[in-house]
């Protein structure tokens, strides 16, 4: 599966707003392009821009520089990785210093379920693989819902979901403080609800793979390999 340039934005020094979206270029370039300014950038402000507040907050501030362009490089060979895996989409965030990875609740879970299906554990298990390769990062869970419903029902579905991929994950040895989830319900939806094919696209999960601080203070450093 391709990846697909996620529109990302920051913002810089002297309050102007910078929103770069370069599409068909290799994140460890767009690490870079921010500059020293782009250190700045403040997550919710970049959630905000790209439609979504949640996804700021997650991802935080882009590092930005050269530190910026050797995390941009790091992610790009795992996200390479990623794309291989049946049933994922694979994104580019904050520069390329971040990677977002979806699956259609359809592919992991059956109508008002929250037990993974086989074939989800089966993509689960090379992304878990991928994820003890790399291991200087954090990963964060976040299960949705469509509208159908309310949110008595929505919130511990997609709450219980999330923990159901964060504890498959552990059960593949990747480390417990590497992970956390969160279920949003149906607040956050990325198409319309009024037809199925929106409410289909609503009902996912995302998986946020963020730099931890360690990789971080190396790309500081200048040692990130």
């Amino acid at each position: 599966m391709r990846i697909i340039n996620f529109v990302v934005a920051s913002i810089v020094c002297l309050s102007v707003l910078s929103c770069e979206v370069i599409q068909n270029t290799n994140s460890s370039v767009k690490g870079g392009v921010v500059g020293t300014g782009a250190g700045a950038a403040v997550g919710a402000g970049v959630g905000a821009l790209a439609g979504n507040t949640g996804v700021g907050a997650i991802i935080g501030a882009v590092v930005g520089g050269t530190a910026g362009v050797l995390i941009g490089h790091k992610m790009d060979k795992q996200r390479k990785e990623l794309e291989k895996i049946e049933g994922a989409k694979v994104e580019s965030v904050n520069n390329g210093e971040a990677t977002k990875v979806t699956f259609e609740s359809g592919i992991l879970f059956s109508t008002n379920s929250f037990t993974l299906n086989d074939v989800s554990k089966a993509s689960l298990l090379r992304f878990a693989e991928s994820l003890r390769n790399n291991p200087e990062t954090n990963v964060e869970i976040l299960g949705h819902t469509d509208n159908t419903g309310n949110d008595g029902i929505n919130i511990p579905l997609s709450q219980q979901r999330a923990a159901s991929v964060q504890n498959y994950l552990i059960s593949q040895g990747v480390a417990t403080h590497r992970l956390v989830s969160y279920g949003k319900g149906s607040a956050e939806p990325v198409a319309s609800n009024d037809n199925a094919a929106g409410r289909s696209q609503n009902r996912r999960v995302e998986i946020f793979i963020l730099a931890n601080a360690k990789m971080i203070q190396d790309a500081q450093q200048g040692s990130l390999k």
